[in-house]
């Protein structure tokens, strides 16, 4: 975050923004490698402020965008396994505040003079009813985008105002773009930060050791050769190296990003400069989030044949607009709840033309992903954004699945006392059990300092819970889909918003009491901080072995329904990050195998182990 300072007369003609009104919202199935993928890929041997609010009259304008910056694997043991298929930042200026309630500028030689008093308004959220593409469609844009997993857009995004990176206001849309080869289908918001972008990318390598791996032994015999795959993924330096590394075995990607916010710019300048056709840049609006994925598919000449979906938005956007090209796509690979429960539906009405494989059910997506990756980012994505102590904090977790886990643990051990709500009976016992005490979120809902969701349900926190929070609640949301906070019921007139910094909100109701809302209700540690690269690159790995399987299956292996990874296709991937630990895995003997019933080389637990 660049810090600008200025003088109080620069400040004086600080021009105010024009601010608009906005009407409120709304037998498990086996999988193997084919024996070509699986040689190429074998390892060889071995605080919110609690005063009320001014006047409207005297509230501040609403801060513009500021500008940011850019923020070997020893070979694993075994064989591939061949198994048989199976069913803003707000530019800061320095300010001190005098005890009679005004403002002073500080210069650089120690100098302070008093601030001009500027008009302060109070802040709303400006309509955005462009049409997509300027094309007519049957489809409204806001019905849209409701109604698959509504995972990355609403429609009354600020997003405009939560693009930290860049240096003007130009949409990424309006401008004309070219790589160093003058190639210019991308779109992303400076190309000119492909080197940081880079960097980025490169230091990321080295913590996704599988992947890395994959690449290399791919390099002779090229299992995705001939795949033209479409994606829409968070787009950090985690997945460029999964893109690079598909790319590396022979596929050729087009890329959306599967949430407005989780960008980084950089590194989607990256790709573009590399050559990969990516449409996405941090802080899009829900217009351009859906122009950005019609990019991906609808190009001439360029029919995919793989889709990689998270969330389900993209899937449901070939469904919606272009449905003939489920004729040649052999499968969609999906790696969240959300995308996963829209796939099982479909195919339980029987429109589910393709096969499909569930990664979010893997063993190692859901426990490394889901709960070790949670159990740190939720700390990082709450202390980046309101720099707050936990200890001794009172927190309610909505949902005690693995992403609950991870999160009260993290938080369990930093000092707060924590709270748990749950549905099921078993999560619920785990939770007693945990030494976390079981509630219904209206018997704390007055108390809690933070609000947590975990659950990929929808309102869970609704108005009436917003309305009975205590001053300076911080409320967020850790499930994938933005539907568990009822955001849409807090744009009404009596209630004020006010940005505080890049994701965060206050909301202000008329008695001055106010929340602090993260990222709009979006996933917290992807929109507002970042998650281990050594965690995604387990579930990036899945990912690529899944596209490798469904891509080379013989026809007739899978049918139009939904595909779980087998064991021990989960047990190649953990295999594949043991030597970043120097782990050494002890071999059973023929005659402990024997025993046990086992193949010395896995699977090592039934399909109905619970880890």
């Amino acid at each position: 975050m660049s810090v600008q300072v200025v003088s109080a007369a620069a400040a004086a003609k600080v021009p105010e923004v024009e601010l608009k009104d906005l009407s409120p919202s709304e037998a498990e199935p086996q999988l193997g490698l084919s024996t070509a993928a699986g040689s190429a890929m074998a390892p060889p041997a071995g605080g919110g402020d609690p005063e009320a609010p001014a006047p409207a009259a005297e509230r501040p304008p609403a801060p513009g965008p500021g500008s940011g910056p850019a923020a070997a694997l020893s070979p694993a043991a075994g064989k591939v396994p061949q198994a048989s298929a199976m069913k803003r930042s707000d530019p800061h200026h320095q300010h001190q505040r005098h005890r009679d309630g005004g403002e002073a500028l500080v210069s650089p030689d120690g100098t302070v003079t008093e601030a001009p008093r500027t008009v302060k308004k109070q802040i709303q959220f400006a309509d955005q009813k462009q049409e997509f593409n300027k094309r007519p469609t049957k489809i409204g844009r806001r019905s849209l985008s409701r109604s698959i997993s509504q995972s990355s857009t609403d429609s009354y995004s600020s997003a405009a105002s939560y693009t930290d990176s860049s240096d003007d206001e130009t949409s990424p849309r309006d401008k004309q773009q070219k790589n160093s080869k003058g190639n210019s289908d991308f779109c992303v918001k400076n190309i000119k930060q492909a080197e940081f972008g880079r960097r980025e990318i490169e230091i990321a390598e080295q913590e996704m050791p599988a992947l890395m791996a994959l690449r290399k032994r791919a390099q002779g015999e090229k299992p995705l050769a001939g795949a033209k795959i479409v994606g829409c993924t968070h787009i950090t330096a985690q997945t460029a190296v999964l893109m690079e590394t598909l790319g590396a075995l022979g596929a050729q990607c087009r890329w959306a990003a599967c949430n407005i916010y989780s960008t980084l710019n950089e590194v989607a300048a990256a790709l573009a400069e590399s050559g990969f056709p990516v449409f996405a840049w941090k802080g899009e609006s829900e217009d351009d989030f859906w122009w950005c994925i019609d990019r991906c598919v609808n190009v001439e000449g360029w029919q995919p044949n793989m889709i990689l979906d998270d969330g389900g938005d993209l899937t449901h956007w070939i469904y919606k607009k272009y449905p003939n090209m489920f004729k040649k796509i052999k499968g969609i690979v999906e790696e969240s709840v959300t995308g996963v429960h829209r796939l099982y539906q479909l195919s339980k009405a029987g429109k589910l033309c393709v096969p499909a494989m569930n990664v979010n059910d893997s063993v190692t997506k859901q426990k490394f992903d889901n709960l070790y990756c949670c159990r740190e980012s939720i700390l990082d994505g709450l202390k980046r954004t309101t720099d707050m102590m936990f200890g001794g904090k009172q927190v309610v977790v909505c949902g005690y699945g693995e992403v609950g886990k991870g999160c009260c643990a993290a938080l369990k051990a930093m000092g707060s006392i924590v709270y748990v709500t749950e549905i099921d009976p078993i999560c619920a016992l785990q939770a007693c059990m945990d030494g976390f005490r079981l509630v219904k979120l209206n018997e704390v809902i007055r108390q809690v300092d933070i609000v947590i969701t975990c659950t990929g349900n929808k309102n869970v926190v609704t108005r009436e819970h917003l309305d009975r929070m205590k001053n300076s609640c911080i409320v967020c949301n850790m499930g994938h889909s933005n539907t568990e906070i009822d955001v849409a019921s807090l744009r009404t007139p009596e209630l004020t918003w006010e940005r505080v910094r890049s994701q965060v909100d206050h909301v202000i109701w008329p008695d001055g009491k106010r929340i602090v809302l993260l990222a709009e209700g979006r996933l917290l540690n992807l929109s507002c901080s970042t998650v281990p690269t050594f965690v995604l690159s387990i579930t990036a790995t899945t990912q690529a072995l899944a596209l490798i399987e469904l891509y080379n299956a013989p026809e007739g292996r899978y049918k139009q329904d939904v595909y779980l990874l087998p064991k021990k296709m989960d047990e190649y991937v953990a295999s594949l990050h043991l030597p970043t630990f120097d782990a050494h895995l002890t071999e059973l003997t023929d005659e402990q195998a024997k025993y046990l019933g086992l193949n010395k080389n896995g699977p090592f637990k039934p399909n109905y182990y619970r880890y």
